[in-house]
């Protein structure tokens, strides 16, 4: 990312699947990151590293896995600049999409309303393709990562429209 960062002004969305993220909040701040994501399971307190994230001057989200409820984030969602939303277990690419994810973007949408957070989107990474796209984004996610679909694809461009209009 310290490479890239002088080539462009796009925005670093950050996900961190670590064990430790507390420990690249600085370094990162530094390079220019706009969102530090972090995943609730790997934290033991979350609160204090979202505010952590804040002071440094980056937007703080949090994700939660397949098996991760939304009503962990009740505590800290009006803090929230995101909830991101694994709609497959962390680890590889390629996996199928999980259908509960659509049921946890609309629990997270409803979360954020409660708490008059106005600003957070929602993210979902993990199987997102130019059919899983239409449902997610019925329920309310606001930013989609797809990985496999879009460079396993004959056509790169095509499916990456295919994503944004469907």
């Amino acid at each position: 990312m310290k490479a890239i960062r002088p080539y462009t002004q796009l925005p670093f969305d950050v996900h961190l699947m670590v064990t430790n993220p507390g420990d690249y909040v600085e370094e990162l701040a530094k390079i220019g990151v706009e969102y530090f994501t972090f995943h609730q399971e790997t934290v033991p307190h979350m609160h204090r590293l979202i505010q952590h994230i804040k002071q440094c001057g980056m937007k703080a989200g949090v994700s939660l896995n397949p098996g991760t409820p939304v009503s962990l984030l009740e505590d800290v969602a009006a803090d929230l600049d995101m909830i991101l939303i694994m709609s497959v277990n962390p680890g590889f690419g390629g996996q199928s999409f999980i259908p509960n994810a659509i049921k946890k973007v609309k629990q997270a949408k409803m979360l954020l309303e409660e708490v008059d957070n106005t600003t957070a989107v929602i993210e979902v990474d993990g199987g997102i393709n130019d059919i899983t796209c239409v449902p997610i984004k019925r329920a309310g996610a606001t930013i989609l990562v797809a990985g496999s679909a879009v460079f396993g694809a004959d056509d790169r461009a095509n499916m990456i429209e295919a994503i944004r209009n469907n």
